[in-house]
């Protein structure tokens, strides 16, 4: 992996020509995604980091208009100079870091039904674009996504490397909180789009740590149920000098499993 250029992925035969067809969404979708809007966007302006409220507003979405990436990767072209590349659900992951390392965000463009509104096993279109494509207005984030998938990428035939790996970006990039103003506020994206968790994470019932690489990589998460505990970065540039220490512990790491 180490030897390919930069953008192999562009070529890589398992990345179809997929686009999101808008005229394709059903009444049922723009009902779906209405709803989940409305019931989400009620609670972040108190509850969401400033780098998320600002996105959401860059990346103008509404309750009435399902997200349209070709009106969102505009927006982008602007600020950051990602994109949104549409995959079909969950990809392997040398493709998934292969993309992020390339400045493309990978979205679905499916939206769950009305009788699925609250839990899914995978992802769909409102997590990946309500939740995560604000945040990709934010120049020290997507520095700090495309230089971890970088590190992926050079640990990508080690699976134990990128379990590890999964937990940076489980604890940040999925289930991250920021201390603003002195207050918790939310930038990851499962909590974002769950009003159950948006409020149980700034609650007093979980545990907040302080972020720590060697203790996230330490630290197994739960896909199931909401977290019992959450790392609080103090600023998004702190992740992104926090990469050095990552591959460096992630080294380390591996090698102690090797040896074992």
């Amino acid at each position: 992996m180490t030897n390919k250029p930069k953008d192999w992925v562009f070529s890589d035969p398992r990345l179809k020509e997929m686009r999101q067809d808008y005229d394709a969404y059903t009444e049922e979708d723009f009902k779906v995604w209405k709803i989940l809007f409305e019931r989400q966007i009620v609670n972040l302006p108190k509850a969401a980091s400033k780098a998320y409220l600002e996105g959401i507003k860059e990346v103008n979405f509404t309750a009435d208009r399902i997200a349209d990436f070709a009106d969102v990767n505009k927006r982008l072209a602007k600020s950051t100079g990602w994109a949104i590349q549409v995959v079909p659900g969950l990809i392997d992951d040398d493709l998934f870091f292969g993309l992020m390392n390339n400045k493309r965000f990978c979205s679905s463009t499916w939206l769950r039904t009305m009788d699925q509104l609250d839990y899914l096993q995978e992802p769909d279109m409102f997590h990946d674009a309500f939740a995560h494509m604000p945040m990709l207005t934010n120049q020290p984030y997507v520095d700090f996504l495309e230089n971890l998938s970088g590190i992926a990428l050079r640990f990508i035939d080690d699976k134990w490397a990128i379990e590890l790996l999964s937990r940076i970006y489980w604890f940040t990039i999925e289930f991250g909180l920021i201390r603003e103003d002195g207050d918790l506020k939310i930038y990851g994206a499962g909590i974002l789009s769950s009003a159950g968790e948006t409020k149980f994470s700034l609650s007093n019932e979980p545990k907040h740590y302080e972020y720590n690489v060697r203790k996230i990589l330490n630290t197994p998460y739960w896909k199931d149920k909401f977290q019992d505990k959450y790392f609080v970065i103090e600023s998004y540039e702190q992740l992104y000098r926090s990469l050095p220490e990552i591959e460096e512990v992630l080294g380390e790491m591996v090698a102690e499993a090797a040896k074992g």
